[in-house]
């Protein structure tokens, strides 16, 4: 009895201890989404059973959005305790200015360089040597997504690659659906085309562009060729007037339009909607015609706060979204990729089982975000949404696309 006694006063300590230490920590991110919030939740959960209290920062309209907003708040003196940017060189600018917590004291205790895949995962979250973020997925955003509903409808087959989907173009709108569903939203048609450009150029005039900086490949009559698809594209998602991306993979869910092009994350949508991949919907990776991921996603950059607890209990919350449970917990609820190579995901669904063979299959490229600087995209972004939104012809779009890349190159 005496030794029970002890380990029940043993038991109150640690839980009394873990009271005092219990720290609250404002998280900021822009998952706002039906999906992203049920994905955003297991982080909460997760870190609140640790003792700390998850403080939710979401701010709404993605990341072109919330990240102004981030940093200038982070370089303003009123720092969160974390915050989320992609993988690449959105924080780095921060990062050289020494306001982001070193984590590689975190990294090395829990393994991560061993668990984490690929390694370029990491290499994006490591200036001069050390590491100053926690990955917490892969998101490749090239997928097209298909209504099997909107297809049945127009009676014609459900598209198996891009031609075949711009083919029965004419059927879907013959039956009143929209065939493209895009928002309204900058970065949605920068990833459009950029899904198209290896769908339209191939993977390896994509690599020659974005790889090598290969410029007289940019401006090359591949390149064109994608341009003008993009220009036929925009005619497919000339009714699509939504402005959130969640609003046109709605659209496809509820059969109103035929097809999105967007990232996995959409799948979380679906799941919320109760519909079930390969019955309700397709998804087609590299739109069906390469099957490939970029391995862009997201991290966690932890401010640095000149306060013991606080920064103790940032470390306990990368630590924690990097373990294995949580990496299950999170990325099937979010439609990504886990980070690590040795997870169990045997409740994985359809398309995220075929982004899980192509993972290990190695056919993988960087995202836009680690190969060219933020400046970059955003001169490329606005350009999009000048071309998707106008009548600009796509000899001039592809001619302005190249005097942008060429600023950084």
């Amino acid at each position: 009895m005496d030794i029970y006694k002890t380990i029940l006063a043993g038991a109150s300590v640690l839980a009394l201890t873990a009271s005092a230490q219990a720290t609250e920590l404002e998280v900021t991110h822009w998952w706002t989404s039906g999906g992203e919030a049920a994905a955003v939740a297991e982080f909460a959960k997760a870190f609140d059973a640790t003792g700390n209290k998850w403080v939710d920062g979401a701010i709404a309209g993605g990341g072109g959005t919330a990240r102004p907003i981030m940093i200038s708040r982070i370089t303003g003196g009123d720092p969160m305790g974390a915050t989320q940017f992609n993988h690449g060189q959105q924080a780095l600018e921060l990062v050289e200015a020494g306001l982001m917590l070193d984590l590689t004291d975190v990294a090395e205790a829990e393994g991560w360089k061993d668990v984490i895949f690929p390694q370029s995962l990491l290499d994006s979250c490591t200036v001069d040597g050390r590491i100053y973020c926690a990955p917490v997925n892969i998101h490749s955003p090239e997928w097209l997504w298909l209504s099997n509903k909107a297809f049945e409808d127009a009676g014609v087959p459900v598209p198996t690659n891009w031609d075949e989907f711009v083919a029965a173009a004419p059927a879907l709108e013959a039956a009143g659906k929209i065939p493209l569903a895009l928002g309204n939203q900058p970065w949605q048609s920068n990833l459009a085309f950029g899904a198209m450009t290896i769908a339209v150029a191939g993977l390896d005039v994509w690599k020659q562009v974005n790889v090598g900086k290969d410029m007289d490949a940019a401006a090359g009559p591949e390149m064109a060729k994608v341009f003008q698809a993009a220009a036929d594209a925009r005619k497919l998602a000339a009714k699509s007037t939504v402005q959130d991306w969640n609003q046109a993979t709605n659209l496809v869910i509820t059969g109103q339009a035929g097809a999105q092009i967007m990232g996995d994350w959409a799948q979380g949508e679906f799941a919320v909607a109760g519909k079930v991949a390969g019955q309700d919907y397709t998804c087609l990776p590299g739109l069906g015609v390469n099957a490939y991921l970029s391995t862009g996603g997201d991290a966690f950059y932890f401010p640095k706060i000149d306060d013991p607890e606080i920064e103790q209990a940032q470390k306990e919350l990368a630590a924690m979204m990097v373990s294995k449970q949580v990496q299950v917990a999170f990325n099937l609820k979010k439609g990504s990729l886990p980070i690590r190579g040795d997870v169990d995901l045997a409740a994985a669904n359809d398309c995220m089982k075929k982004g899980l063979e192509i993972l290990a299959s190695g056919n993988l490229v960087p995202t836009g975000d680690m190969v060219w600087s933020p400046d970059i995209i955003k001169q490329n972004e606005d350009l999009m949404v000048e071309f998707w939104k106008t009548d600009m012809a796509p000899e001039d779009a592809h001619a302005q696309w190249v005097n942008n890349l060429k600023s950084g190159s």
